[in-house]
């Protein structure tokens, strides 16, 4: 047991010492009993006395402290300061001055003003701003004794082995501004309830009830690479509604749609052949589109084309709609570029997309251009991509393709997509720990403290940008 003496010496406290020559002198007056031992100060804040010491404190209790016994209190000297003192004291106090200092700077600072900031970010267009998205965004790796049929039919199965969360743990948590699902027509349903390559594996049949009913349906390849977080084109929309709703201030999320149909090699086989995207299959996935995002929910062509002018027109003249007018809302692109789809979504007098919920994979001087694809962002076409961008297209880029980059840790392709001005960047690996498999650390990401947006480096350049706070 240790006490510190008036002259700042420690003394062990026991036989002979102090404390028990005090309390002998107080007996003798008939102070009563000993008093009970307390511990010992642990700070310079904790109240007790500094006689009553039990371990050796860090420092002495503070200077108002009043010793008081069970027959009544008697004062005794004060405990020196609880403070350091000599050089180290003169550098603690220091330390306490800048502090001080620096507090009453932070404090005369003007505060962030969020509903200012927030303002600001509503007048951006909805192609001024940047953002993270994820591809193939619904996939899950396949299972062991699947994989180990995937490498006998495909040398690049490996390209296959990655899996995404869900996807409103991606909007949440990963700061996800936009995701990539990929669709097949399953008008009567059952049509991909039964994958050939699961046969094979001698794994049992999928116990999923949605598989059987009508619908289209989400996986990345039919028969062979199918596992998907939400096997419905509805119930993926559900999610997304759901994470919408709960978070109605975020920036309108871009939803890449590529239309699938089966491969003829694994029809050959014996599995699935998919219907025809003809103009009323399309028909129908606008209307399963609407069943879950009804047309105030989303940013369709209606909502930017102008009497008497042509989609395209409206974009070069006047631009997407502000996010004041688009937060809270999603919009939905076409992945695919092929030509006879795109004509059989455009027939009927649609060829500005009038009453449709999809843009187009589009290009410049055609009546449908709002929407553009420009998936590799090296080379030339990091500059094809920034002069798209400024002429007022939305525009998606990739940052990676699977295992190209996140096998040797390389973020060039990564730079070239920020630096394009592509408003969409999709990545496979949007928080580090996914590539980890490959051996590197690879992720893809807005720069630090964009938060889930950031002002577009090409179209909003030298705009007030509030990082995090663009979002309500």
């Amino acid at each position: 047991m240790w006490r510190r003496t008036r002259t700042g010496r420690w003394n062990r406290c026991g036989a002979g010492s102090w404390r028990t020559r005090a309390w002998a002198d107080r007996r003798g007056r008939g102070a009563g009993p000993r008093p009970r031992q307390r511990p010992c100060c642990a700070g310079v804040l904790a109240p007790c006395a500094a006689w009553a010491c039990t371990s050796r404190p860090k420092f002495s209790c503070p200077r108002e402290v009043d010793v008081r016994t069970t027959s009544g209190s008697a004062s005794r000297p004060r405990p020196r300061s609880a403070f350091p003192s000599g050089s180290r004291g003169r550098r603690w106090a220091a330390s306490v001055a800048a502090l001080a200092a620096a507090v009453a700077l932070s404090s005369a600072a003007p505060a962030p003003q969020p509903a200012k900031t927030r303002s600001a970010a509503d007048g951006l267009r909805v192609t001024q701003i940047q953002a993270m998205a994820t591809h193939n965004s619904y996939h899950r790796e396949a299972p062991f004794a699947e994989q180990q049929l995937m490498a006998q039919h495909d040398p690049d199965f490996r390209t296959l082995l990655y899996s995404h969360a869900s996807l409103p743990v991606q909007f949440s948590r990963q700061q996800a501004r936009g995701i990539e699902l990929d669709v097949f027509p399953d008008p009567d349903g059952g049509l991909y309830a039964d994958p050939l390559i699961r046969k094979g594996a001698g794994l049992p049949p999928q116990d999923d009830p949605d598989l059987s009913e009508p619908g289209f349906k989400v996986m990345h390849w039919a028969d062979f690479d199918y596992h998907s977080s939400c096997v419905t084109l509805r119930r993926c929309l559900t999610q997304v509604k759901k994470w919408s709703e709960r978070r109605p201030g975020h920036v309108p999320v871009p939803v890449l749609l590529e239309l699938k149909e089966t491969d003829p090699e694994m029809e050959a086989r014996g599995g699935a052949k998919s219907p025809p995207w003809d103009t009323g299959m399309l028909d129908a996935l606008d209307a399963e589109i609407r069943t879950v995002f009804p047309d105030e929910a989303t940013v369709t062509a209606d909502d930017i084309r102008r009497p008497g002018e042509t989609l395209e027109e409206s974009v070069r003249k006047h631009g997407w709609p502000r996010l004041s007018a688009a937060r809270g809302k999603v919009m939905f692109l076409m992945d695919n570029d092929d030509q006879k789809l795109q004509d059989a979504y455009r027939a009927g007098g649609r060829e500005s997309l009038q009453g449709r919920v999809l843009f187009t994979d589009s290009e410049p001087g055609r009546p449908d251009a709002a929407f553009m694809k420009v998936n590799d962002p090296t080379g030339p076409n990091k500059a094809v991509i920034q002069d798209l961008a400024r002429q007022g297209y939305f525009v998606r880029t990739r940052s990676d393709v699977p295992l190209d980059q996140a096998a040797g840790g390389d973020t060039g392709m990564l730079r070239d997509a920020l630096v394009s001005g592509a408003q969409m960047v999709s990545t496979d690996f949007p928080v580090p720990g996914l590539a980890a498999r490959y051996g590197s650390d690879y992720v893809a990401e807005l720069p630090r403290g964009s938060g889930p947006v950031r002002c577009n480096p090409v179209t909003a350049p030298g705009r007030e940008c509030p990082g995090g706070r663009m979002e309500r």
